[in-house]
């Protein structure tokens, strides 16, 4: 709590200060839980009349509840970002990188597969409008493929601000999480006055949860007793059990997700406090050739999958309204039995997706040379980035916004592509150093 301690090194990485293999296999196994999640969710309904609406099947069902608390890993996501970006930055830090060589990497390794992204999405929605699809099918296929929008825009939030967080967490660590505990708090307590107000929190709560990855960084969870993080797991259920019967938060996880809430972050503690205990258990996994050979593949191509998902579950979930196949009732046993169905379609149509955008993940971050103020480029990168974002975060997704949305992010390329990065001397064979090496491993 005092002032910056030099931290030992990282217990969980792997040889030669590399990845953490586990958090590698945990976010996969995340990443697919969530494509599983959403092929039972994704239920548009044709009406009698003509109309189209879409209901969230699984979250309609009675006993989601209690079972959306133990598979709701959103924070996860943010854990293990936060664990991998600190010590990217870390890294790129010790090689005479600056803050703006690692905002920039950042931003492009996640604004270039989301620029092809929405403009693939304008492209299709405006042409199937043009081929005389109704435009409230259009609009629902847009609302539905807008939801890992918000994702999006609070990950990449997030990790814009781990070199001022790091320094934070540097000088105090306890002191970083417990100021941002507080102003989630703080924002929680307001929302019912100042609604608008509550979409902060998809900053405060996400960052707070990305400094439980700084903490596991650290090693610090990785020194506590087995028992004692037994007892951390079972406190933050303990607490979240009052919160929610108490009334002041909803029990339901999914609607405690947009905008979020402190029930989050005991789940994040939660979580962490279960991955250390599982960690045991699951690093021999980690060995298994094919295991690695995985995660190599999928997880270098991660984001590909996350964006992609959605848009192509929606596009094909809309697109069948339109055919004689028929559809059976949402929540019947005719239904849930074709969900298998649903999810190998999907995986049918992810992967050429994959094949064919993946790539946009691999590619080397470093943008040429350029006589210009990084910190410059990168700030009017980042606006034109979290303009259309927080809008569709906030408002929904019209074909409008996401034409937009597809100029801003277009736009931000062009910023990040003329930066010019100071590069490390001294590389073997004249080789250079980029930021993008060091601060996105394959993440």
């Amino acid at each position: 709590m005092g002032g910056a301690k030099e931290q030992g090194p990282d217990p969980h990485a792997g040889p030669a200060g590399g990845r953490d293999e586990v958090l590698d296999l945990v976010r996969f196994s995340c990443l697919a839980l969530v494509v599983v999640g959403h092929t039972m969710m994704v239920s548009p309904v044709l009406h009698a009349d003509g109309t189209v609406t879409s209901e969230n099947t699984l979250g309609n069902q009675d006993w989601f509840e209690p079972v959306i608390w133990v598979f709701m890993v959103m924070p996860l996501f943010f854990v293990a970002g936060g664990a991998t970006g600190l010590q990217s930055w870390q890294r790129l830090k010790c090689q005479g990188g600056t803050a703006a060589d690692f905002l920039h990497a950042r931003l492009l390794r996640l604004v270039r597969p989301a620029a092809v992204l929405l403009a693939a999405m304008f492209l299709g929605f405006w042409m199937a409008g043009r081929l005389g699809v109704h435009p409230q099918v259009v609009q629902l296929m847009a609302a539905g493929a807008a939801m890992p929008l918000w994702f999006l825009a609070a990950y990449l939030a997030a990790q814009l601000a781990i070199p001022v967080l790091a320094a934070f967490h540097a000088r105090g660590p306890w002191t970083a999480i417990g100021s941002l505990t507080a102003l989630v708090v703080a924002v929680d307590c307001l929302r019912a006055t100042l609604p608008l107000l509550a979409y902060a929190n998809l900053v405060f709560l996400w960052c707070a949860v990305q400094q439980l990855g700084f903490l596991a960084a650290d090693g610090r969870f990785a020194r506590i007793s087995r028992s004692r993080l037994l007892a951390l797991v079972l406190t933050a259920h303990l607490l979240l059990g009052l919160l929610t019967a108490l009334g002041l938060y909803p029990v339901n996880m999914l609607v405690n997700l947009n905008p979020p809430n402190l029930t989050l972050f005991l789940l994040g503690v939660s979580q962490v406090a279960l991955l250390e205990l599982a960690r045991p258990a699951l690093a021999p996994l980690c060995s298994l050739g094919w295991v690695r050979a995985v995660l190599r593949v999928a997880g270098g191509r991660s984001l590909t999958v996350y964006l992609w998902h959605l848009p192509l579950l929606a596009g094909m979930s809309g697109l069948l309204l339109l055919t004689p196949v028929p559809m059976p009732a949402s929540g019947s046993a005719e239904w849930w039995w074709s969900r298998p169905l649903v999810l190998l379609a999907l995986v049918v149509l992810l992967v050429p997706a994959v094949v064919a955008f993946g790539r946009l993940e691999e590619r080397p971050t470093a943008p040429p040379r350029f006589r210009r103020r990084p910190a410059f480029e990168v700030g009017g990168a980042a606006v034109f980035v979290f303009i259309p974002a927080a809008a569709a975060a906030v408002n929904g997704l019209t074909l409008g916004l996401l034409g937009a949305a597809a100029v801003c992010f277009l736009a931000a390329l062009a910023f990040l592509r003329g930066v010019r990065l100071p590069f490390r001397r001294g590389r073997p064979n004249g080789q250079e150093m980029t930021a993008g090496e060091e601060a996105l491993p394959a993440e």
